[in-house]
């Protein structure tokens, strides 16, 4: 592993987007790391469509949006959210 991997997560892990934020472009605008499974959630800040909904390794998000690396620490059971994709990120309990 890479010694710039700043997520405790390995590269490879499976996380949850759309097909909006890979295919379309969208910028990523709010993340979930779920309490309950650990799952990394990152999308568009719309209402997620399960039909549009794709899993991708986080390294694939990393290397779409790198500022997500930030996030690295955000804690099981919170999620993170900005208004647009140059916006500092908020964090807050779910």
């Amino acid at each position: 592993m890479s010694n710039n991997w700043v997520f405790n997560d390995l590269p490879n892990t499976i996380v949850l987007t759309t097909k909006d934020i890979l295919t379309v472009k969208m910028p990523i605008l709010f993340v979930s790391h779920d309490e309950d499974d650990g799952m990394w959630q990152f999308h568009c800040g719309e209402d997620v469509d399960m039909d549009g909904a794709i899993l991708v390794s986080l390294k694939e998000i990393v290397d779409y949006d790198s500022s997500v690396t930030i996030l690295n620490n955000l804690p099981l059971g919170w999620i993170a959210y900005r208004e647009t994709e140059s916006s500092s990120w908020s964090r807050q309990k779910n």
